[in-house]
């Protein structure tokens, strides 16, 4: 057993969705969430700078003793992984393989859709692993620039005019590609499930990367024998790079549970 906690990172509120999965997941784990919301979103950024941001996350996480990283951030698994991998020495998932091996476990007709961030999608890291695993496989990819923001300003709801007309305009074009399965490549992206489901219809499954990249930590953890004792139940800590207020509100709801006064602020050009 190894009770040490695990570090998850994003540029903000996205990667939630994974904090949300490994809780049921591995609801023994004790969670280390960093969301750097001073400088979200992270998608139009140059290279260097998302190097830079995640070496200063991971920085800030290892003042931690941590067992593993899950960097539930999409940018920064398509930009920066195999760097921040060969700089630390302990496990760090991240969210293209495992979203890309469950996208081709569910496909039928192999047209998979892949929706992320500027940088991801101009990467061609989920492209290019997808094709690896399945030369057959055919891939449509487009950028969401307006979802991270519309997400971090809690424009979440159906309902909400804007985020609906948003959603039709990047979805529909997809849609009528026929593919059977979209990849929501931004761990921001399935805070709007609802919304993505009525546009693309019943016949695409959708598959969350933050999801999938818990489902795969827990396999590393289980394979090198880190995981936590079993009957107990963890306790997550939650850190950001700007206001706590509006982190904690948003963060309250998709979570289901009261988070105000519980988030930390700290200083992430210190790391």
């Amino acid at each position: 057993m190894d009770m040490r906690p695990i570090g998850v990172f994003d540029s903000g509120l996205g990667g939630l969705t994974a904090v949300r999965s490994l809780r049921q997941i591995l609801p023994e784990e004790n969670l280390i969430y960093f969301g750097d919301t001073a400088r979200v979103p992270y998608g139009g950024r140059a290279r260097e700078t998302l190097l830079k941001y995640a070496r200063q996350d991971v920085r800030f996480l290892r003042s931690f003793d941590l067992k593993a990283i899950l960097v539930a951030c999409g940018t920064v698994s398509t930009t920066s992984l195999s760097t921040l991998r060969s700089e630390n020495e302990l496990p760090i998932v991240g969210v293209v393989e495992p979203s890309c091996q469950r996208a081709l476990t569910v496909t039928k007709n192999k047209r998979v859709g892949i929706i992320a961030t500027l940088a991801s999608i101009r990467s061609g890291a989920y492209e290019a692993a997808l094709r690896r695993m399945d030369p057959e496989v055919e891939v449509i990819s487009r950028s969401c620039p307006l979802f991270v923001p519309l997400v971090e300003n809690g424009r979440i709801e159906p309902g909400d005019v804007v985020i609906e007309t948003v959603a039709r305009e990047y979805l529909e074009p997809m849609r009528d590609e026929g593919i059977d399965t979209l990849i929501l490549g931004c761990t921001h992206y399935p805070l709007l499930t609802k919304i993505i489901s009525h546009v693309m219809g019943p016949d695409v499954t959708l598959v969350s990367a933050g999801e999938e990249s818990a489902f795969e930590l827990k396999r590393l953890l289980k394979a090198e024998g880190l995981r936590a004792d079993e009957s107990r139940q963890g306790e997550a800590e939650f850190y950001v790079s700007d206001r706590v207020e509006d982190f904690e509100r948003i963060a309250s709801l998709f979570l289901q549970e009261d988070l105000r006064h519980t988030a930390r602020r700290i200083d992430i050009d210190q790391y």
